[in-house]
């Protein structure tokens, strides 16, 4: 088995909260947005990461990057761990990173600079990482809109002139630029339509069968995750409560929230049997999380452990993990 591109071993990243006084703050309590994540992505795979909106899914992928410092944890790409290069600030060193770490957005209108050309867009991370070769930037930005299905002549036109599946293969685009090895790709399907989400999955499994990439794929739209994943990681207050091959996942999932999660897809046959499972509750504070196993109050399998005990992640199966005393 070939070694991991990416290994993330209890990635945590807590949020103090603080009450102004008369003279001061007072910290009295912290929000646990991620706790002791850990995932390993190989290159050419693909992870899901799934879960509730505040889960902690988004700030997972922004720690591995580092626009939000870790709190606990290593973050390891090709057996190096990345966090105190971050933290020493060592430019040079820094950019080697993020050449191998690319980011694409959830909104592809928001994530683009509407006073520039797409070209200039293009050629923004080309300046950063390449800048001793200019004579190279108008070939590239030709290059890299062919790669994502435009043509060279839009590299003239604005963002408001294209549409939003345009622009998120713009998006894309830019995020291939400096010849990344892993893309996280925050809901990069969310805002299109359902035409346009196919075409944008096509587009992203062909680029990776011809250029080898790695994905960390964050998406609400568990029918995308189980097409374009390898892996799905299943997120819940912030912990990881199931992760596995994709298939054996979704076929047999063993966490009550993922099985939960999973019934939610809609099935495209009339008079079909409704088979969703609903949660009773809202998913707890982040900042008051219940002992135990935090998904015990909304579980109806919960037994007297899963208040007192929280559950390790624990093996259910080849490449399979859980975190569960009742699993399914």
């Amino acid at each position: 088995m070939s070694a991991a591109l990416l290994e993330v071993d209890g990635l945590s990243k807590w949020y103090p909260v603080r009450q102004r006084g008369l003279f001061r703050q007072h910290t009295t309590g912290e929000i646990r947005a991620v706790d002791d994540v850990s995932f390993r992505i190989r290159a050419g795979e693909t992870l899901g990461l799934v879960g509730e909106s505040g889960c902690g899914k988004t700030t997972t992928a922004r720690a591995i990057l580092n626009l939000v410092e870790p709190s606990a944890g290593f973050i390891r790409f090709e057996g190096r761990d990345v966090v105190p290069v971050f933290r020493e600030g060592d430019r040079a060193k820094v950019l080697q990173i993020r050449r191998s770490l690319q980011y694409v957005f959830q909104d592809p209108w928001l994530s683009l600079n509407p006073r520039w050309t797409i070209g200039e867009t293009l050629k923004e991370p080309l300046r950063v990482h390449l800048p001793d070769q200019p004579h190279r930037w108008e070939e590239r930005v030709e290059e890299l809109l062919r790669m994502v299905g435009l043509e060279p002549h839009h590299a003239w036109r604005y963002p408001h002139e294209f549409s939003g599946g345009q622009r998120q293969r713009v998006g894309i685009a830019r995020a291939l630029a400096v010849e990344p090895k892993l893309l996280i790709l925050d809901e990069p399907v969310s805002s299109l339509d359902v035409s346009v989400r196919a075409q944008i999955l096509n587009l992203l499994v062909a680029l990776q069968d011809r250029m080898g990439l790695a994905y960390l794929y964050i998406s609400h739209d568990l029918s995308s995750v189980r097409f374009i994943s390898t892996h799905v990681a299943v997120m819940y207050l912030g912990k990881l409560v199931e992760i596995g091959q994709v298939d054996a996942l979704f076929t047999r999932p063993r966490h009550h929230y993922t099985r939960a999660l999973l019934s939610a897809i809609p099935v495209p046959e009339p008079g079909a049997a409704n088979t969703r499972i609903a949660l009773q509750g809202e998913v707890p504070s982040a900042m008051r999380r219940p002992p135990g196993c935090p998904f015990h109050p909304r579980c109806a399998a919960a037994l007297p452990v899963c208040r007192e005990v929280e559950p390790p992640l624990t093996p259910a199966g080849e490449q399979h993990r859980m975190a569960c005393h009742n699993p399914v």
